[in-house]
């Protein structure tokens, strides 16, 4: 009968600790497997989505995966939405893809080739698909960017909405970023007042990694700073009054945390109006890689205080709850 009994608590605790797991269902970290970086992440048709670079060498970046959630914790992986064999003008180094949204279609754009100098080609590319998870193909047959302007290196392009309506590319590597006005069908740039197409906006510290939100009227500009490679890797940002600034440097919100992983950075947000949240999507590598190229995907919780500046961000293992877009 004692024996019983104990097994019968033994029991008891067991379903109860399940329930008690069910009931709070975390995400994780990373949020799914594979070396990928450098993720965008947006919502479309209710439902989370996360478009990041394929983690490799350079030659064997080519092709992007994307990934889907209804809840932050399942994820759904949608292989080869994109690949070099639509890309006819790229051959390696596919990277930093950023999405988004206009007239009915979704407009990937990317970095491609990895080039060093004017005489390379390759540079920004934009892909356009009928659905998120694609297939795209090639939207213009050549690159959008492909040449250095204010010393910027046509990698790790964001698209930003501003209030008006208007869309920007935001960019840059090698420390230095622009932002361009995108005309109506992205296929190039419209001029701004003075007759510049590229104005620099780069802050201190930036090194590469742009993002862009707007939170209370204000333009929060976000950025990686360190080597990629390095541990040191991480999200600084700034805040200002418009997209052009001028952005001063507040401080960092994403690093390292020897004891969870290093190399935080390359991140961007989703933002949940609905429910009020805002999570940061980054990539960052395990304690127990050293390869450059072996980074995870991860999410945690991003907050504010009562003054709108952005509060350090602590990376976790658990990752954040199951949340619904609704």
């Amino acid at each position: 009968m004692k024996y019983l009994f104990t097994s019968l608590l033994l029991l008891s605790g067991i379903t109860s600790f399940a329930q008690d797991t069910k009931t709070i269902k975390q995400s994780g970290n990373p949020i799914f497997q594979g070396w990928y970086a450098d993720p965008d992440a947006a919502i479309f048709n209710s439902k989370y989505w996360v478009y990041p670079t394929y983690s490799a060498k350079y030659r064997e970046q080519v092709f992007l995966d994307a990934f889907s959630s209804d809840d932050l914790v399942k994820w759904e992986k949608h292989p080869r939405i994109l690949d070099t064999a639509a890309i006819k003008w790229a051959n390696k180094a596919m990277w930093a893809p950023a999405i988004v949204q206009k007239d009915k279609k979704y407009y990937l754009f990317f970095g491609a080739n990895d080039i060093q100098n004017d005489q390379e080609i390759g540079g920004i590319g934009v892909a356009v698909a009928d659905k998120p998870e694609g297939p795209y193909k090639d939207h213009l047959g050549k690159p959008l960017v492909d040449k250095f302007y204010n010393g910027a290196q046509p990698i790790d392009q964001f698209v930003f909405k501003d209030k008006d309506g208007q869309y920007y590319l935001i960019y840059g590597g090698w420390k230095h970023c622009n932002i361009a006005k995108l005309n109506k069908d992205f296929s190039g740039f419209l001029p701004f007042e003075d007759g510049t197409t590229f104005k620099e906006i780069t802050p201190d510290n930036y090194v590469e990694g742009p993002y862009m939100f707007i939170r209370n009227g204000k333009y929060y500009f976000m950025w990686s700073e360190g080597g990629w490679t390095g541990p040191d890797y991480s999200v600084a940002y700034a805040i200002g009054d418009s997209p052009f600034g001028p952005f001063k440097r507040v401080g960092k919100i994403l690093k390292q945390d020897p004891a969870i992983a290093t190399g935080a950075g390359h991140h961007s947000v989703i933002i949940n109006e609905k429910k009020g949240a805002y999570y940061i999507v980054y990539h960052r590598r395990p304690l127990s890689e050293t390869d450059g190229n072996h980074r995870v995907t991860c999410i945690d919780e991003m907050k504010f205080d009562a003054d709108g500046m952005i509060l350090p961000v602590k990376i976790t293992n658990e990752g954040v709850k199951a949340q619904k877009v609704k």
